[in-house]
């Protein structure tokens, strides 16, 4: 029975106890990631061209709205991965596989209670939602038009992400692979056909878009589900084990509730960051958008390894080995650094020519505005990449409550003053004692506070680790 099956699953990820095998460990649970990440931004390039070649400069400003709207979603949904995945890895690295899998049956229970009020909360106040973060006229028409098509999909969305999340914990990082390459394939054949028409399929433009990311959760929530069901993965779907318990309830909470808190303050500040760059106007939202997408390539390695170091660091404090849970953290920094730095080079030197892999040639403002940002970015990578990882690693560790901490303090101590000050000018000062000048530099000022804050955030992140306490944090 599952038992069984997870006792073979257990004896096959033996913790490496070396430094070469530890990297080849990482390394292994980082690439599958890596591979499903490339997946999803494949996506994510195939809606941008779409928009940028076939659609209007509105639905550009709109699709990158709609982006932080979709993790804003994922962001409260966070509350039961992050709070399961760190008990998962520790059963897993304990030995106890049954406990994992009790774990995450109580998960997918903690899911649906948030998952019904939310569906129902986001169709009532999607309008709101567009207008929080003040995008205006035809663009906001356009982000309300593709979220009234995902709403209604949220449900499956979380099941798909907590299981996946869950997997990881175990070590099972292909399972999530598989899903993102069904999820994506549907995605972008159904977008592309819709937008454009081809063949059978009707032209429905911008709507077509949003129906082939909705299309794509679908699918891949039945994938996700086929996975969980045929027993040959480390967890598996049983009924029987979907009762509410209240001890096991408390114990993600605990752990998620920061961790959501965590996820929800760094999304929260990230639709006020892109309030302000909206208050720049459509242009200055296009650029935005675009110098996010090309980024975005180059942060793939620090996700991957964010994830294999919070399995990684799970799992050894499982098998009460702190010490090299703190060696697999430093490792996998290293290579973050080393990768994301490497990339970071690569948005300086091509910083010219990458904002029109998005935009036709006839967006030129679009694409010069881009320009100065990748050169910003690209010389924060480092910083992102310790940022992702070590905020990762804690939360492996079950210590959401220091990584919601030094979220606030970059967020609200660096990156909104400084982008008041940087692309505005002036910064107001609270109790009425006036305010600042500043340098009035617009999205590239936002930006600059951008890079200020992750590397304000990465060095308190190493302070942390430093102290070792995190790795001792009880669950």
């Amino acid at each position: 029975m599952v038992t069984a099956g997870l006792t073979e699953f257990t004896s096959a990820i033996s913790l490496p106890t070396n430094l070469p095998a530890l990297r080849q460990r990482l390394i292994s649970l980082a690439f599958p990631v890596f591979l499903e990440q490339i997946l999803a931004l494949c996506v994510g390039f195939s809606d941008r061209v779409l928009t940028g070649h076939y659609l209007a400069t509105e639905h550009l400003a709109a699709i990158t709205v709609v982006g932080y709207l979709l993790w804003l979603i994922y962001g409260i949904f966070s509350i039961v991965s992050l709070g399961a995945s760190p008990l998962i890895a520790r059963a897993i690295g304990a030995g106890d596989v049954r406990e994992a899998n009790v774990i995450y049956h109580q998960s997918l229970v903690l899911g649906i209670l948030f998952a019904l009020p939310l569906t129902s909360g986001a169709g009532i106040g999607c309008e709101y939602l567009v207008g929080l973060v003040r995008l205006e006229g035809a663009a906001a028409e356009a982000a309300v038009t593709y979220l009234r098509w995902i709403i209604p999909v949220l449900p499956l969305m979380m099941f798909q992400a907590a299981s996946v999340g869950a997997l990881r914990a175990c070590g099972d990082m292909l399972s999530g692979f598989w899903v993102m390459g069904v999820v994506n394939a549907t995605n972008v054949l159904l977008s592309w056909g819709l937008v454009l028409g081809v063949g059978p399929l009707p032209r429905l433009g911008w709507s077509g878009l949003a129906v082939g990311t909705s299309a794509g959760f679908v699918v891949g929530s039945f994938v996700t589900g086929f996975f969980l069901l045929s027993g040959r993965r480390p967890l598996k779907l049983q009924v029987s084990l979907l009762r509410l318990n209240w001890g096991h309830i408390k114990r993600i909470l605990r752990i998620g509730v920061p961790g959501c808190a965590d996820n929800l303050t760094v999304i929260g500040c990230q639709l006020w960051f892109l309030g302000l760059i909206n208050c720049l106007g459509a242009e200055a939202t296009a650029a935005h958008g675009v110098a996010i997408s090309a980024e975005s390539f180059v942060f793939l390695p620090g996700v991957a390894l964010q994830a294999a170091a919070a399995t990684l660091v799970g799992q050894y404090l499982g098998a009460r080995q702190e010490n090299w849970a703190l060696q697999s953290v430093r490792t996998a920094s290293w290579l973050g650094c080393i990768a994301m730095g490497l990339g970071g080079g690569l948005l300086i030197g091509l910083a010219h020519w990458l904002p029109y892999a998005f935009v036709s040639a006839r967006q030129t403002a679009v694409a010069s505005a881009a320009t100065p940002l990748l050169r910003v970015v690209g010389g924060a990578m480092p910083a992102l990449a310790l940022t992702m990882i070590l905020s990762g690693a804690l939360r492996g560790a079950g210590d959401t409550r220091a990584s919601l901490l030094i979220s606030v303090i970059g967020f609200l101590a660096v990156r909104i003053p400084a982008t008041y000050a940087l692309a505005f000018g002036e910064v107001v000062l609270p109790f009425s004692l006036g305010s600042l000048r500043g340098a009035n530099l617009g999205v590239v000022g936002a930006w600059w506070a951008m890079a200020a804050d992750l590397w304000l955030r990465a060095l308190l992140l190493i302070l942390r680790f430093r102290r070792g306490r995190c790795l001792r944090h009880e669950l």
